[in-house]
């Protein structure tokens, strides 16, 4: 039986109470509006004073949703202490690499804190450990904790398109009542207890837009394309398993729905990087291009040093290692995927 749930609509949420967010980028922003159009008091901070100060003032989040009005429920903060210190919940939306910053942060105000959520993807930086293995660092494993993931772009959810994502947590019941919070009638919640799976995709497809960034921007077509979302796929849920995670976590919304997303969208910061590189541009100058966090860049050492500790063959994502550190071509990277020995597809 599928262990992936649709969130009850008999489960209250926390009522009025404030939700605070951590990180004022896109997705922070984004999730921010969401609620607070759903007239729940929203507290969202952010590190740079300047500027949340003037979305405080102009209502916007003028870099990164400059189209997208603030309701009035939702508060900018620059002060985390007054941010979080009441807050019913809390929620991280920073790059995977500022995110034990921000939850060591969180910790030093409120060391007790029983709940935490996240919509970070990634791993962290240098060790290739699960950002869940971050937070019980600081609040042990008592602590509930839950994540946000699934095939969304911010800007979309800002607009009010339609959305559909997964929750993943470690106690049924603060899963269960953050996922009614967030539900609305154009954003659909899923809830799982799958946190391990769901976090493996998140940090693994990322990696793979990379790869499909690169093969279109070589004019290898929507052929190549589908094969290499297909077999990205088949090693990223190689690793998940490998890992502990659930097969039917791979075919959901955090996984499959993901890596389609993000692999045939440009709206993708990592597929136009991989575009960019396709295009003749150095790692450092597509990284300028792009002018966000490229998180597939960020992460593909630490997905490759878990592939080789846990003995998984990962083709597509060591190819993209290759071009990003090891100064490979990317045309010889595809073609080096295309050499390989035949095998079955099982395999």
């Amino acid at each position: 039986m599928s262990q992936v749930a649709e969130a009850g609509a008999g489960i209250s949420a926390r009522g009025m109470q404030p939700l605070t967010i951590v990180g004022a980028g896109a997705w922070g922003t984004a999730l921010a509006v969401l609620l607070a159009r759903q007239e729940q008091e929203v507290r969202l901070w952010g590190r740079d004073g300047d500027a949340i100060d003037e979305m405080a003032r102009v209502r916007r989040n003028q870099r990164y949703l400059p189209g997208v009005e603030l309701p009035l429920s939702l508060r900018p903060m620059a002060d985390l202490r007054t941010a979080i210190e009441d807050a019913a919940d809390v929620l991280v939306v920073v790059p995977s690499d500022a995110f034990a910053q921000s939850v060591a942060a969180i910790a030093a105000i409120r060391p007790q804190l029983s709940s935490l959520a996240w919509a970070s993807k990634g791993f962290e930086p240098g060790t290739g450990r699960f950002l869940d293995d971050v937070v019980t660092d600081h609040f042990g494993h008592d602590c509930a904790r839950a994540l946000l993931s699934g095939p969304t772009f911010a800007a979309e959810v800002a607009r009010g398109l339609p959305a559909a994502v997964t929750l993943a947590g470690t106690d049924s019941v603060f899963t269960q009542q953050l996922a009614q919070r967030f539900s609305g009638s154009s954003f659909r919640v899923y809830t799982s207890s799958d946190l391990l799976g769901v976090q493996v995709a998140g940090g693994v497809k990322n990696v793979l837009a990379i790869a499909a960034g690169i093969a279109d921007g070589l004019g290898f077509g929507a052929n190549t394309r589908a094969a290499l979302i297909t077999r990205g796929l088949a090693e990223l849920t190689r690793l998940g398993l490998r890992l502990g995670g659930r097969a039917e976590t791979f075919s959901g919304l955090a996984a499959l729905g993901d890596l389609v997303l993000t692999c045939s969208d440009d709206q993708s910061r990592n597929r136009r990087f991989g575009l960019a590189l396709a295009g003749g541009a150095s790692v450092d100058d597509a990284v300028f291009q792009i002018g966000q966090v490229v998180e597939g860049l960020r992460n593909t050492r630490e997905v490759m040093r878990l592939a080789a500790h846990n003995a998984v063959e990962m083709p597509i994502a060591e190819q993209v290692f290759r071009v990003l550190f090891e100064q490979c071509p990317p045309r010889d990277a595809v073609h080096a995927l295309l050499a390989r020995e035949l095998k079955a597809e099982s395999e």
